[in-house]
């Protein structure tokens, strides 16, 4: 068993990810920011309602910890651009303190959370692979490509045993819709109440879209399997549009008389258009591959929906 230490772990990945830790019989602590946590499995953590920036505090932390993962973050996509300073101020210099923290603990393996979505930008080939040029066209993927950065500069010159993770769109049961970030999450959730759903551009832009499941899976694997100093793309190689996105989730909702009412608006001279990665790095260096297909795992995201939204 294995002292696990999941930074950002009350989250929508980190929940899963630490409920598949448990469910496997390993220990685990979650620093995170959040004051009267509602998960279930909180009576079988350690639980440090604390800031991770706080470095005095970090070292007692990972004095005890083997395997550290870093899943905070402060801000997605949307909220870079309209604070682009605190972005970074928040983001990248905490990220950088947490590295510089560790290099005076024995730690196994560091797993720095980043963005597949955000980091490479306009593709020039797909599926992405992790050799594919890195030109973000967001602040946020810019601090997060930083942070990846730092990640593997401290794994050359301290010897950090860092590895990087590049997730795609996840989704899944348990994600906040209306944050501005997860597309299947406010899609069904502006279906249940009623609400329009945008999208930009004919179609809405192409994503590879990962289950949640899977994508805790992806990490923990990465965690046991990964090699230090290394990049790892985590997605489904499969590429679909907001409208078709739409008319998956329209296959669920409609029996129960709710259909998707869409507000087409013109393309975001921002927007990458695409965005697929390949998987076939992490399934070559630890095994993984994606085992829920889009249909199946859009069927259990909208029953969990259907049943839970009024409650949260």
């Amino acid at each position: 068993m294995k002292q696990f230490c999941l930074i950002g772990g009350l989250g929508f990945i980190g929940s899963h990810l630490a409920e598949k830790l448990l469910l496997s019989g390993e220990h685990v602590t979650i620093i995170d920011i959040i004051d009267k946590p509602q998960q279930s499995f909180i009576k079988d953590v350690k639980y440090f309602n604390h800031d991770y920036s706080d470095e005095s505090f970090m070292h007692g932390i990972l004095d005890k910890s083997e395997i550290v993962i870093n899943l905070a973050y402060a801000s997605v996509p949307k909220t870079s651009y309209d604070n682009p300073v605190e972005d970074i101020y928040t983001n990248l210099l905490n990220n950088v303190k947490l590295l510089e923290t560790a290099t005076h603990h024995n730690i196994e393996k560091i797993i720095y959370v980043s963005s597949g979505g955000t980091v490479y930008g306009h593709p020039r080939f797909l599926p992405i692979t992790e050799e594919h040029p890195t030109n973000p066209v967001s602040p946020y993927g810019i601090s997060k490509l930083a942070a990846e950065k730092y990640a593997i500069m401290y794994y050359l010159n301290k010897q950090l045993p860092v590895a990087v993770v590049r997730p795609s769109n996840a989704y899944g049961p348990g994600q906040k819709a209306f944050t501005g970030q997860g597309f299947v999450a406010t899609a069904i959730a502006s279906i249940l109440e009623k609400k329009e759903i945008n999208i930009f551009g004919e179609n809405g832009t192409i994503r590879d879209y990962i289950y949640v499941s899977d994508l805790a899976d992806a990490i923990i694997k990465v965690a046991y399997k990964g090699k230090a100093g290394e990049i790892y793309n985590i997605g489904s190689s499969i590429g679909k549009n907001n409208k078709e996105i739409l008319n998956i989730i329209n296959s669920f909702t409609a029996k129960n008389q709710m259909e998707p009412i869409i507000n087409t608006l013109p393309s975001r001279e921002f927007d990458v258009s695409k965005n697929i990665l390949s998987w076939e790095k992490i399934n070559c260096d630890t095994g993984w591959k994606p085992t829920t297909s889009l249909e199946k795992g859009m069927e259990k995201t909208v029953g969990w929906f259907i049943e839970n939204y009024k409650n949260i």
